[in-house]
């Protein structure tokens, strides 16, 4: 019975994850497209692949005793993976064509509360897949813990290239997600929460 409270609790903790992220692709994609900001962009990819592993999340935790389990470890790497490519192509490109973003109030608006959103979820899909001895849902939650860490750090970028001018901070910040984005990549691969 407590088993099933506990992917009950998955369930919905997915469910907000999924809303939250649809919503915040059109609005930072929109931001991102305004301000031609690479670190925008870049975050409105990781809520797409955000929204993937949540998909995969709750499509393993529906059938959590059908031996899901390493095949949903290896989507969420794979995804983690394709992040990190997508954002070392994104910030070349822009370091080596000087593309100077705009400022992006909107943007740093949904990032504060982004950061703050997924903190919270991410403490929620760690401790409940912890209580269910869930590789996949605490996986996940260092997914969503990510997707707050490259919150802050596109955050600052877009603070730092507003305030001061410094354009090469938007794409640099987005530099944070690769090391994570191959680290949780490679954990998640090899099966390791």
């Amino acid at each position: 019975m407590r088993e099933a409270s506990f992917i009950k609790r998955g369930l919905a903790l997915e469910y907000v994850t999924l809303g939250w992220n649809v919503v915040g692709v059109v609005i930072v994609l929109a931001a991102a497209y305004v301000a031609h900001s690479v670190a925008l962009a870049g975050f409105g990819l990781d809520s797409l692949i955000e929204i993937f592993a949540s998909v995969v999340v709750v499509w393993q935790l529906m059938g959590m005793h059908q031996n899901r389990e390493r095949l949903a470890l290896r989507l969420i790497g794979t995804a983690f993976f394709a992040l990190a490519l997508y954002i070392l192509g994104q910030v070349a490109y822009t370091l080596l064509t000087h593309l100077h973003p705009h400022t992006s109030v909107l943007g740093m608006i949904w990032l504060a509360a982004t950061l703050i959103a997924m903190l919270l979820l991410a403490w929620g899909k760690r401790t409940t897949g912890k209580q269910l001895k869930n590789e996949v849902l605490m996986t996940e939650g260092y997914v969503t813990l990510i997707d707050a860490l490259l919150a802050a750090a596109v955050l600052v970028g877009l603070v730092l290239n507003a305030f001061f001018g410094w354009w090469w901070a938007d794409p640099l910040a987005s530099l944070v997600i690769v090391y994570y984005g191959m680290k949780e990549g490679i954990h998640a691969w090899r099966g390791e929460a």
